[in-house]
């Protein structure tokens, strides 16, 4: 039931990414869920025409509420809270549009001013088009290095993790070409990799993190039969990261390495490229990943999945990634902000 104690709930911005995909449904979805509320107090920030349509259109037992500033949320179940920014007309579901595009970015802007004036806690971005926000005009090739530069961090101090069961995944990369990805895996590259995610993980409250390092080529390798990376580069990284204390285990194979975090041998693993982490996570449960953003003035979380344009507008989207993006966000948004806090005193 929700009472006035929940009033110490983080209050926690939730981007609805493209007006043209999923991302208006499942956020309306989550808010359907009355434990949504316990966690947090959300603030929606999009459109609210957009939003009423969605609330019709899938038969959801909520009103929709426009409102104008993060001090007027009441937080109340039953209602979708919209920091209204009207900058959508005639919305097509399914389609890229570059005005969807523009809108997106304009919900990822308004929701970091929101955070460097201090008035969330945390963010919670739905699902954008890299297509439409290019043809919107955005040259940013994500969400990570956008709010990076919207929140003023330098990208190298923004790690992205991904968050599912016991698994803690951190991208050493991230949106490149393979061989792009491959050239920027250098000892000094993993060896500061190493000793970050040693610090978020410390941050985050593990004691004595336990990390551990993917291998770049099958079985790590063979002891250069298979590859000279391990050797030549992720070997004397390591070497280096033990020196400055961390715990860290590796080159280990990347087809057991993933499993073993998952029986909890580990608090962490570092992926080298995009697609390596992915994979793994996403097979195991592709609605219940959690990309979180580390390193920024406030946690950000996105259920890892994307606009699902083939079914967007027809009110069948599950909101199981939305759901858990969002109590993710609820639970660590307090543990950044104390971070934060102590850093800054």
């Amino acid at each position: 039931m929700f009472t006035a104690m929940a009033d110490n709930r983080p209050l926690i911005a939730l981007t609805i990414g493209d007006p043209a995909g999923v991302g208006p449904e499942i956020a309306a979805r989550a808010l359907a869920e009355s434990s949504t509320h316990e966690l947090m107090r959300p603030l929606l920030v999009g459109d609210a025409e957009v939003m009423g349509q969605v609330v019709s259109g899938a038969e959801l037992d909520l009103d929709v509420r426009p409102i104008a500033a993060a001090d007027e949320l009441s937080g109340e179940p039953g209602v979708v809270e919209v920091l209204d920014l009207d900058n959508v007309d005639d919305v097509t579901f399914g389609a890229v549009d570059p005005q969807c595009g523009r809108a997106a970015v304009a919900y990822i802007e308004r929701a970091c001013e929101l955070a460097r004036d201090g008035d969330v806690d945390g963010i919670v971005t739905g699902p954008i088009s890299k297509e439409a926000i290019k043809a919107g005009g955005s040259t940013f090739p994500g969400h990570t290095e956008m709010l990076a530069d919207l929140l003023g961090v330098p990208e190298d101090d923004v790690v992205t993790m991904f968050a599912l069961e016991q698994m803690r995944i951190f991208f050493l990369t991230r949106h490149h070409p393979l061989t792009a990805a491959i050239a920027q895996v250098t000892t000094e590259r993993v060896h500061s990799g190493l000793v970050r995610v040693n610090e978020l993980l410390g941050e985050l409250g593990v004691d004595s993190p336990r990390i551990a390092l993917a291998a770049l080529n099958p079985h790590a390798g063979e002891n250069g039969i298979l590859g000279s990376e391990e050797g030549d580069i992720l070997e004397p990284a390591v070497e280096l990261a033990r020196a400055d204390g961390v715990d860290v285990t590796g080159p280990v194979p990347a087809d057991s390495v993933f499993w073993q975090a998952r029986q909890g041998h580990y608090d962490g693993v570092i992926s080298l490229y995009h697609d390596q982490g992915h994979v793994a996570a996403k097979t195991v449960s592709f609605f219940g990943v959690v990309s979180v953003t580390l390193g920024l003035p406030v946690v950000r979380t996105a259920a890892e999945h994307g606009t699902a344009f083939d079914i967007a507008g027809r009110w069948i989207a599950d909101p199981g990634g939305q759901l858990e993006a969002m109590r993710v966000a609820a639970e660590l948004a307090p543990v950044v902000r104390r971070v934060r806090a102590g850093a800054s005193g």
